[in-house]
């Protein structure tokens, strides 16, 4: 107790200061003797494995070193790193004999990505890549191959990737191992997944937050991660923060250690599947320290390497060219022994092999779950989850509702991963029949739950990757201006799946599925800061045969998209929407046609149903499409001569030019859409370039121009936004004017008094709101168009009524 002394030479009382766990894994230390030969094959799988990734880095030639070394067995470019593979090694090793020993179902994430010649080596040694990769078998011309082919053109590159058996994650940028290890764990609850981190992405900021995942995970349900963090004290060029500490290290106390954990998880796990659950349970961790490039040169050209930054990447760079450095290089290989490690034949010696699963399916580089298994959604008729045309909802309640059914039915292979912006967002529907899985709470610990909120983006991309990775679906949603703080993580997952898919023994996955929403357009009460709709952009980069942006105009169109969404398999699919009030524009029939054309003419808005128009109007996102439709129903009254027709671009991609995109509309379809040559104003929720990009290469661009965000409006109206950013009602009724006027004389003769009624109309419109703080009344009503469901208006969610008054409204 604080200010009460300690006798320090009462051994009981001393032990009055230790953790329970400490002290038992203490006394584990003191009393587990592991056989000698399993102690012979832990060094001996490791000496091999750390000798064939030196020789894959240096070596082109004279792989099982057989005579000395010449500048000739040296590769031209030595490309590699290193300074992590003796520890990615000591952990492959051990994690083979524990999965062995307890018939584990095991999988290993490696922080280190650029470790891959110690995981590619191992592989090997199993004999994984043989079964994968026939080049690669387990004799002398298989292992040349291996070594030789490393970091060439024909050969692995010099990171983990899709092609590597095991891995589900590539570690080329820092910081996301942990979360997508636990997030790989969720709904499979044999698993254990032993998670490297290495002590430079130990700083990293998603790392310190992934730290926390494992408040998420209800071992009732789920699987368990083992994170080791692995010291072996530099960076590049600078030494890591867990570098300073203190450690124990080598065989038997590793091969103890990771006993001690599994034995903690099945506790844990074991009081939670019978009924009594451990209230914040703790979880294991292992600190692991080795030195940096352990078991490489000591000193090279006077400077220290083993131990030091110098040995992060290739330790003997001149080794091609310098004598020195080559009969180092030859000393360190011969120091491995290799005739003790391989037979006559080249094949890894039985004491190796012996501490390796014997069963494929148990290997590390031959668990299902890393590379062929997808369990497909049971997903509701979304048909029936429709709304009524000609009325109003939000597009989030409305795909609430369908997806609250789809957790339902899919009790163990569908998740949604969000920061805590669920219910901002409107989705709170799918909490009915679920609820959040945080385990850190006393009233939702041990229930379960679908839905996982923590306020870290990274962790939540981290955990719907490794979640989609290991074959089930996932759903991230977000208020738009923050998915971007995934930007780059999305983008080296879109990489992994691309080298996936040209893996032919890779099957397919679920796509990965972002909704954004709380968009800038209805962000105007949080400020500017919450206004960025750049992740579109960054998702429109991505190789054709990934991407997938969508716009669903209302709540129908939605419905029809996620419903698509979920089903569909290896894309990025980014879903853009509104969680406010909007008009049905479409029936669910025809929501259901309009998406699979992916856009369509929208005849009840259009004058004589889009025949012969001056001018095409298109509106891209729910809100810039609301004030298409208001333009085209204004321009009806006080413009009657001018032909409009009004068309709605649901899947943004089909306006890529022909052939560059899956979905990309042919350009007889386009100009059957958009008509050949008449002038056409895109009204598009996100920045101008990018319809640009997408639009270049069609014919006749000089008659396009484009409405967009421009980085305008702060705190204000949710019509001031339009105003600010060019996008309103009257910014598109003047761009219908002006292209008219081209080609229709009656607008042309009318054109000079119209665009002036329009800015007056503007001015007053601005003057209003800066004098009353709120938009005019009447301003989101339902625009009116006799003869259809719209005949009437109806008041819209911030109106009391249409008013054809000298506001212009609607």
């Amino acid at each position: 107790m604080p200010g009460e002394e300690i006798d320090r030479a009462n051994p009981q009382a001393l032990a009055s200061l230790i953790p329970d766990a400490v002290l038992e894994l203490s006394i584990k230390l003191q009393t587990l003797k592991l056989e000698d030969a399993d102690l012979k094959g832990l060094e001996l799988f490791r000496r091999a494995s750390n000798y064939i990734a030196a020789a894959m880095i240096f070596l082109s030639d004279n792989a099982y070193l057989e005579r000395d070394l010449t500048f000739d067995d040296i590769k031209p470019r030595l490309l590699g790193h290193w300074g992590t593979c003796p520890g990615l090694t000591l952990v492959y090793a051990h994690l083979n004999y524990l999965t062995r020993k307890n018939n584990l179902d095991t999988i290993y994430v490696v922080g280190p990505g650029h470790g891959a010649p110690a995981i590619l080596a191992s592989l090997w040694l199993e004999g994984s890549l043989e079964r994968f990769y026939p080049q690669y078998t387990q004799n002398k011309q298989g292992l040349h191959n291996l070594i030789t082919g490393f970091s060439t053109p024909h050969g692995f590159p010099s990171h983990i990737n899709a092609e590597t058996p095991g891995a589900i994650h590539e570690g080329g940028e820092l910081g996301y191992a942990l979360s997508v290890s636990f997030g790989a764990v969720m709904d499979n609850p044999d698993l254990i997944v032993a998670c490297i981190v290495g002590d430079g992405e130990a700083e990293t900021g998603p790392t310190a937050a992934a730290w926390h995942a494992a408040k998420y995970i209800d071992p009732a349900e789920s699987g368990a991660v083992i994170p080791i963090v692995h010291v072996n004290g530099f960076k590049i060029s600078e030494r890591t923060i867990y570098g300073c500490m203190d450690d124990k290290e080598m065989d038997l106390d590793l091969a103890t250690s990771f006993q001690w954990a599994l034995d903690e998880i099945h506790k844990i796990q074991k009081a939670a599947r019978s009924g009594k659950p451990i209230m914040k349970p703790r979880w294991p961790v292992l600190i692991m320290r080795t030195p940096k490039g352990w078991s490489g040169p000591k000193i090279v050209d006077g400077e220290y390497v083993e131990g030091s930054f110098h040995a992060h990447q290739v330790p003997l760079m001149a080794a091609k060219s310098n004598k020195d450095q080559l009969a180092d290089l030859q000393k360190w290989l011969l120091s491995y022994k290799p005739s003790d490690l391989f037979t006559e034949l080249g094949s890894p010696v039985d004491a190796i092999s012996n501490i390796i699963p014997l069963e494929n399916e148990k290997k590390l580089g031959q668990r299902a779950e890393s590379y062929k298994k997808h369990e497909t959604l049971n997903l509701p008729d979304w048909q029936k989850f429709g709304v009524e045309k000609g009325g109003e909802e939000s597009c989030m309640k409305t795909i609430g509702n369908f997806l609250d059914q789809a957790l339902v039915d899919n009790p163990k292979s569908l998740r949604i991963f969000s920061p805590d912006e669920l219910v901002s967002n409107k989705l709170d529907a799918v909490l009915r029949h679920t609820g959040r899985n945080f385990q850190w709470d006393e009233f939702s610990h041990a229930q379960g739950g679908r839905v996982i909120e923590i306020l870290s983006e990274h962790t939540c991309q981290g955990f719907l990757q490794g979640y989609t990775l290991t074959g089930r679906t996932g759903i991230f949603p977000s208020y738009e201006s923050f998915l971007g703080i995934i930007h780059t993580m999305m983008v080296q997952y879109s990489k992994f799946n691309k080298m996936a898919r040209e893996t032919n023994w890779r099957a397919n996955i679920s796509s990965i599925n972002y909704l954004e929403t709380s968009t800038w357009t209805r962000q105007e009460h949080n400020g500017f800061s919450h206004q960025n709709p750049s992740f579109i952009g960054a998702v429109l980069n991505l190789k054709p045969d990934a991407a997938r942006v969508y716009f669903p105009p209302d709540a129908n169109t939605f419905l029809s998209t996620i419903a698509h969404c979920l089903r569909s398999k290896n894309y990025v699919n980014l879903m853009v929407g509104s969680k406010q009030p909007q008009p049905v524009f479409l029936s669910v029939e025809e929501a259901d046609k309009h998406c699979q054309a992916g856009a369509s003419v929208w005849k009840f808005a259009s004058t004589d149903e889009g025949l012969n128009p001056d001018v095409v109007l298109v509106g891209i996102g729910s809100e810039l499409t609301f004030e298409v439709v208001t333009a085209a129903a204004i321009l009806r009254r006080k413009c009657p001569s001018l032909r409009v027709r009004v068309v709605n671009v649901t899947d943004l991609m089909i306006l890529e030019s022909a052939t560059q995109h899956p979905h990309s509309l042919s350009d007889d379809e386009f100009a059957s859409l958009f008509t050949p040559d008449k002038p056409i104003f895109f009204n598009y929720h996100g920045y101008s370039n990018e319809i640009r990009g997408l639009l270049f290469g069609r014919p006749n661009l000089e008659r396009v121009s484009i409405g967009c965000y421009k980085e305008e409006g702060s705190t204000t109206t949710p019509f001031d936004m339009m105003l600010r950013n060019g996008v309103s009602r009257y910014h598109i009724c003047e761009a219908a004017i002006k292209g008219g006027a081209r080609v229709n004389e009656k607008v042309a003769l009318d054109m000079v008094s119209l665009l002036a009624e329009v800015k007056h109309q503007v001015v007053k419109v601005q003057e209003y709101i800066m004098a009353t703080g709120k938009d005019p009344e009447g301003t989101f009503d339902i625009p009116k168009f006799p003869g259809t469901v719209f005949e009437e208006g109806k008041k819209g969610s911030s109106g009391s009524g249409s008013k054809e008054d000298g506001f212009f409204v609607n």
